[in-house]
């Protein structure tokens, strides 16, 4: 439900759009009707779901075969399903250890910093391809192709024990996370993970990154009970017979 409420509020929002223009250009009259018009309240807070460290060891250890490289290659990069489907051997540059994205959701090509661990990935994949295979290929040797990844999530997710089962995109997520809980600045995350500008970046992620106001409350309140405290338990005391008396 919020999720559809979210996504009228969109709507609404490029309808709205278009109507004011209608109505500066004198298309219509006035503007009164869909004035009146709100949106849904309260439907906008992001409700980001990442893996842990523990849930990431526990999923790559489930995953098997050339499903595990996907899944591998998309916690190190954030790269959407598509993005990777779509790699040819070519986008990766060992030089400086990028991948470029050529068909992105912007529009935009881009290109992917790669992490320390990610090339070393990439070199066991692509050994002996030509520079137009696919980058990442099925354990039938085929490319992969739209909503394959749906099944292998649910099954690995179930075998992880991970529950409810999460979506390919969370992996994006568990790495944007993972920067922002890192301390990356919100310009950088945003650049790796092909956002026009930070705003996005700041609405999911801004509230894991290390900031002032936590780091002071955190500094400067006192512990309530010591470290080593025990709980000695409460014993009821026997009425004695002068005291009932």
């Amino acid at each position: 439900m919020r999720r559809r409420r979210a996504t009228a509020n969109r709507v609404l929002t490029y309808l709205k759009a278009a109507l004011n223009h209608a109505w500066r250009s004198g298309a219509v009259p006035s503007d009164d009707a869909w004035r009146r018009v709100k949106p849904f309240k309260s439907v906008d807070a992001p409700l980001i779901r990442y893996l842990s460290r523990d849930e990431i060891t526990r999923f790559l250890n489930g995953c098997q075969g050339a499903f595990r490289d996907l899944v591998q290659l998309a916690l190190l990069t954030g790269c959407r399903y598509g993005e990777l489907c779509r790699l040819k051997v070519a986008d990766y540059n060992p030089d400086v250890a990028t991948l470029t994205i050529r068909e992105a959701k912007s529009g935009q090509v881009r290109h992917v910093t790669l992490t320390e661990e990610a090339p070393e990935l990439i070199e066991r994949l692509i050994a002996g391809r030509s520079p137009a295979d696919p980058l990442l290929r099925r354990d039938d040797g085929r490319a992969w192709k739209r909503a394959e990844q749906l099944r292998p999530m649910r099954e690995f997710c179930a075998r992880a024990g991970i529950a409810p089962a999460v979506g390919f995109h969370v992996l994006r997520h568990t790495h944007a996370s993972i920067l922002a809980m890192r301390g990356v600045p919100m310009a950088v995350i945003a650049r790796q993970l092909g956002h026009s500008d930070t705003r996005m970046t700041e609405r999911h992620y801004a509230h894991l990154a290390p900031n002032y106001v936590a780091d002071t409350i955190r500094a400067n309140f006192p512990r309530l009970t010591s470290s080593d405290a025990r709980l000695v338990p409460i014993r009821r005391v026997r009425k004695t017979q002068s005291s009932r008396a």
